[in-house]
């Protein structure tokens, strides 16, 4: 416990540390917030800029800033938003649910696929089998994600017209009863978790298969085969929890994901999450959602990193924390 504690106590610098770099970025990038509302303006003058510039607080130093969105920061209060002068709290958290079910259908469906290739791969080390799936995954590794979500769309969603190519709703979604909603929101998700499955298969695969063949190797695997236990006992009963760490640490690091959700796949899709929300806060200079967004990732970063540690500690119980 004591362990765990000291973990939560060391991220809190590591996550001040990160909030100083993301704010500092974005205010050396050319250009203000200001400047989207007003260069397109003949009309704006110089004291008009000054002006807005002041309402916004941009005339301070950076570290005034800085620490004016700490001081917000500790009560949870991100900030207004420079586009529409909303809550960026309230923007995030509207788009969180989307986001959510995006990637954790995503998550979800890669480690049922996944996993059960990379036990197959092992088991079946070096076989016509194995060596077919291995060039399949490592293609669907190298396949660029927008390019393939780009071809997804054009196939699947114009040419068969069996899927939307964008949004999470229909124009008429709010006629429907509750089934045929169901049924419009999964149509909808097909195309993005179908790219976004495909592109993340290779590297939980690839980690399933090289720690079982690890475990495989191990003594104790062979005296379970020597006591006459079946394959499939020895695979499921003895080998697959000990080649669980591998895959804890992969799937630790993709809870990040289930807030920060994909730019690329949000974007290409048109889909309300909040990654497409932190595309356009970035393009707009909109610092309060993008430092929001940066936070909340953060924040989840730090706690797959401790989680995953905690799940070290149930997959095997010989790891002691110190």
């Amino acid at each position: 416990m004591q362990y765990f504690i000291k973990r939560l106590i060391a991220s809190i610098p590591i996550l001040f540390g990160i909030t100083i770099i993301t704010f500092a970025v974005m205010h050396l990038t050319p250009g203000k917030p200001t400047d989207l509302m007003t260069d397109m303006n003949m009309k704006v003058s110089a004291q008009s800029k000054e002006r807005l510039q002041k309402l916004y607080g941009l005339d301070k130093p950076i570290y005034i800033q800085y620490t004016d969105w700490l001081k917000r920061f500790i009560f949870f209060d991100f900030g207004t938003s420079f586009k529409d002068s909303r809550p960026a709290r309230d923007k995030i958290f509207e788009r969180l649910p989307a986001t959510i079910l995006l990637n954790f259908l995503s998550l979800f469906l890669t480690c049922l696929i996944a996993i059960p290739i990379g036990i197959y791969g092992a088991i079946k080390k070096d076989s016509i089998i194995d060596k077919g799936l291995t060039v399949i995954l490592f293609i669907c590794f190298s396949i660029p994600s927008f390019w393939l979500a780009l071809i997804f769309m054009i196939l699947f969603g114009l040419q068969l017209g069996w899927v939307p190519i964008s949004g999470l709703y229909s124009f008429n979604f709010d006629d429907m009863d509750i089934f045929m909603k169901i049924l419009d929101i999964s149509k909808h998700l097909v195309l993005p978790v179908a790219v976004s499955v495909i592109v993340s298969l290779a590297t939980l695969s690839r980690y399933t298969r090289s720690g079982m063949l690890d475990v495989l190797k191990q003594d104790y695997i062979k005296t379970a085969y020597a006591k006459g236990l079946s394959q499939k006992q020895v695979i499921f009963r003895h080998a697959l929890k000990n080649t669980l760490l591998p895959m804890i640490t992969i799937i630790g690091l993709s809870i990040p994901a289930l807030i920060g959700g994909s730019f690329i796949f949000e974007t290409i899709f048109s889909y309300p999450g909040i990654g497409r929300l932190g595309y356009e806060a970035v393009m707009s200079r909109d610092y309060p959602v993008v430092m929001g967004i940066a936070t909340l990732s953060a924040i989840l970063t730090l706690a797959g990193n401790i989680i995953a540690d905690i799940s070290y500690k149930f997959a095997d119980p010989r790891i002691k924390y110190k």
